[in-house]
């Protein structure tokens, strides 16, 4: 039963004024925007092969305008070899045929454009596949191409014999950075696999014919870039005799051949790098002066120290390269046994870093991590994502972690990831992406609702009849209904314009207000750590004005709460785990929590 109280405070939420505030700028599309990482191998499959494809998304892209996504971005989907999934490109224009063709690109723009959610693919700049035709030209020294990689004759060998590689420079994937070719009699740069030849991008030819694959996919309706592997762009200029110097050693470990080993001051975060991000992001502004339409938008990928990352935002001062240089913090300092104190630590250092008037963004997992829930603690999946949710700025959200999807153990005898499989049968799993890669779990039917297959390309998780989208859907306090609730008032006033504060209440809890003054205050009460707290907001160290009582917008699975229950904010109880939203909103009248009218909340 809905009592015309009730139904005049559902009307005045649904009212809520989503334009900027008065004085305050409009907002861009991205500033708040949230994102979606895709791996497109694993998201659907439509044609049954065991492999997901751009049919198979497209099918999906109203769940993306159900969970509240602002833009989705996939991980590569160009012509591959598929060496490395993808991270190795052929053909920069054009599609993996077991993903589909350019149409499909086509008609997934067109479904996103529909239910406004922008498009944005991978960039590989980088390097390209060695089975690509540049390659194959240069290494027959045809003059257009000749100078398109980074080749070298290598150091005489003393005890005769084939030249030995120029450098001690090591690849990501645990090798030589230098792979020697027969036919060209020369070494050439690759820094992840020998099958991923490094671009020379001291070559103008280069420069031009990569910002040409951009000016391609914006032609084609895409709407921005992830650029992966940003760091490895360049490396130091070589000497007038083209030779270049050894990295030093780190005394980090012992194996040679380890990315530990060296220093990577030669072959990592290069000044001219940074530069030219400025041109990719100038090409992309170039592109909307002359054609209109939305802010296109770089995302950039950079493991990388955050005084790096910092940069890559711009040059001399300005924001000219990318809007969102990933940050990483989350993904590389902490994990399960990270606390409060933790969390607030590594936000605090980011917000006080990034430059004046940059956007800050936040992640909290990816196709090369474990799963936040299982690198985290899935008790603490709703926490998180709610802590995702209540920064500001924009968040970036791995496919399935709204589900607090954990990853699958993968065996040895199933292990594909060329990163894992460099290794052996007795470290791999530390090394291996493929737990984080396996399909989504739609249903309870075959292979999770994923692909009709007898064989997916990875394992289903073994779970997924207990839980998946549907099951989920229907439970009103599930992982996923908890995130579409804040991802929904996300793209509220308060989330978009409202002013941020945080403090801890202890090492457990963290405290976090966005407020417009003299409108409305949301208070996120986030127990991160190990034992079940009770927090008294109007005792901190911030001197904030609290409501006496205030409303539960969305609280963690098994938190004992529910929508729309009042609370007493001098005394939360906030279990190991768990988190709490509260919304006050001035004019308001919240009753008392023992429910005088028990209408209201039925």
């Amino acid at each position: 039963m809905i009592t015309f109280k009730k139904l005049t405070l559902l009307l005045s939420i649904s009212c809520t004024v989503l334009a900027a505030p008065e004085g305050a700028r409009e907002k861009d599309w991205w500033e708040t925007g949230n994102f979606y990482q895709v791996y497109p191998r694993s998201f659907m499959d439509s044609d049954g092969d065991g492999v997901g494809d751009l049919k198979g998304i497209t099918a999906k892209v109203g769940y993306l305008k159900e969970i509240g996504m602002d833009g989705v971005w996939l991980s590569p989907i160009f012509d591959s070899p598929m060496a490395d999934f993808g991270y190795d490109i052929s053909n920069f224009t054009k599609v993996f045929p077991q993903f589909g063709d350019l149409s499909s690109i086509d008609e997934l723009v067109a479904e996103c454009n529909k239910k406004d959610i922008k498009l944005i693919l991978d960039f590989v700049p980088n390097h390209t596949s060695d089975q690509c035709e540049w390659f194959k030209k240069s290494i027959k020294r045809d003059p257009e191409y000749d100078n398109y990689y980074i080749w070298h004759p290598g150091k005489p060998n003393p005890d005769g014999g084939r030249n030995l590689p120029p450098t001690n420079w090591v690849s990501a994937f645990r090798s030589s950075a230098w792979e020697w070719n027969e036919e060209r009699g020369e070494y050439y740069l690759h820094q992840f696999l020998a099958e991923q030849p490094d671009l020379n991008y001291r070559n103008p030819e280069v420069v031009e014919t990569m910002k040409n694959v951009l000016r391609f996919w914006l032609s084609k309706g895409i709407n921005g870039f992830r650029i992966d592997a940003v760091p490895y762009l360049f490396e130091v200029a070589p000497d007038a005799n083209g030779n270049c110097p050894d990295e030093i050693e780190t005394n980090a470990c012992d194996d040679p051949l380890s990315q530990c080993y060296l220093y990577h001051d030669y072959t990592q975060n290069r000044p001219e790098t940074f530069e030219m991000v400025t041109e990719w992001r100038a090409t992309l502004e170039d592109y909307k002066n002359k054609n209109g339409g939305p802010t296109r938008v770089l995302m950039v990928e950079a493991y990388a120290p955050l005084t790096k990352v910092i940069q890559i935002y711009g040059q001399n001062g300005q924001l000219n390269g990318a809007q969102i240089p990933f940050n990483f913090e989350i993904l590389n300092f902490l994990g399960a046994t990270s606390n409060a104190r933790n969390f607030k630590d590594i936000i605090d250092e980011y917000l006080s870093t990034i430059p004046e008037g940059a956007t800050p963004n936040w992640v909290q997992g990816n196709h090369d991590q474990h799963r936040s829930a299982s690198r985290l603690g899935t008790q603490k999946a709703d926490a998180v994502n709610m802590l995702l949710q209540v920064l500001p700025g924009a968040a970036v959200t791995y496919y399935g972690e709204e589900l607090a999807m954990e990853d699958v153990f993968i065996p040895w005898s199933r292990t594909v990831d060329p990163q894992a499989c460099t290794t052996n049968p007795n470290i791999f799993h530390a090394k291996s992406r493929d737990p984080a890669r396996t399909p989504m779990i739609w249903n309870t039917q075959r292979n999770a609702g994923f692909s009709n297959a007898n064989y997916t390309w990875l394992p289903t998780g073994p779970d997924y009849r207990k839980n998946n989208v549907d099951v989920q859907r229907s439970q009103r306090g599930s992982h996923l209904n908890i995130f579409k609730k804040l991802t929904q008032f996300r793209k509220q006033d308060i989330l978009k314009y409202g002013t941020y504060d945080s403090y801890l209440a202890n090492d457990d809890v963290l405290v976090i207000k966005r407020e417009i003054k003299n409108n409305r205050t949301l208070i996120a009460v986030l127990n991160l750590g190990f034992t079940e707290q009770v927090v008294n907001l109007n005792l901190n160290e911030r001197d904030w004005q609290v409501p006496e009582r205030m409303e539960v917008t969305t609280a963690s699975v098994n938190a004992g709460m529910f929508e729309r229950q009042p609370i007493v904010t001098s005394e939360v109880y906030v279990a190991a785990g768990v988190g709490v939203v509260l919304d006050y909103q001035e004019g308001r009248q919240v009753p008392a929590p023992r429910g005088d009218d028990p209408g209201l909340y039925e």
